[in-house]
This record gives structure tokens, sequence and C-alpha cells, in this order.
């Protein structure tokens, strides 16, 4: 658990925290104790400018930026260990470890992107 925390700390850390505002601004951007209000008034739906499904679809958007940094965070921590032992053991395969390293933190870029590409479309 202490390696996914550190793993998390770097790049990944700025990602999870992106991931973590949008999952928190998709949360206070629904209300749904004042669904039943906005639906009285016809001015009061059209000035909220926050929808059911655009707060579904931040949520989602948070979701793939988490699920991707965790993932990455997990990747990272095993793959990292790893490749420091093998850089102890022999330094010639330094450049083979760090391809590992960087396919790991691809996978938070990839996240990151696809997070993007569905902000984009809502």
């Amino acid at each position: 658990m202490r390696k996914i925390i550190y793993g998390l700390l770097g790049f990944n850390g700025a990602m999870f925290l992106a991931g973590l505002a949008l999952f928190a601004f998709a949360l206070v951007s629904y209300h749904p104790w004042a669904a039943a209000q906005a639906a009285t008034t016809t001015a009061a739906a059209t000035s909220s400018g926050t929808t059911v499904g655009t707060g579904l679809g931040l949520l989602g958007v948070a979701m793939a930026t988490l699920g991707s940094t965790i993932g990455s965070g997990w990747a990272l921590a095993h793959v990292g260990a790893a490749a420091l032992g093998a850089v102890t053991e022999k330094p010639e395969l330094f450049g083979r470890s760090l391809v590992y390293v960087g396919l790991a933190e691809g996978i938070a870029i990839y996240g990151v992107i696809i997070s993007i590409m569905m902000i984009g479309k809502l």
C-alpha cells in the first residue's frame, strides 16, 4: 500500500487530484434537493445551466482520470521496485527498465487524453 501512495505522489498525484476535483465538481454541480424547485419554474431551470446529463458526464470524466491514475500508480509501484532491483544488480539494464517505467506512466496519460476527449463532447 505504501508503494502505491509513493507512486501517486509524482505526476500521478497531480492527475489524481485533477480527477478528484472533477469528481467533486460533478457532485456539487447537481443538487437533487433543488430539482423540485427548479422544475416548478422554467427560469430557474434555464438559469442553473447544469443538467443531470452534464453532471453524470463530468462524473464519467472524473472516473476515467481517477481510474487510470490509480492503475498507473499501482503499476509504477511494482515496476519501479523491480526496475530498481534489476539496475542495482546489472547497471546495463537501465535503458530497458526505463522503458517499462515509462509504459506504466503512460497509463495515466492515456486516461487524461480520454478525459479531455470526453470533456470536448460535453
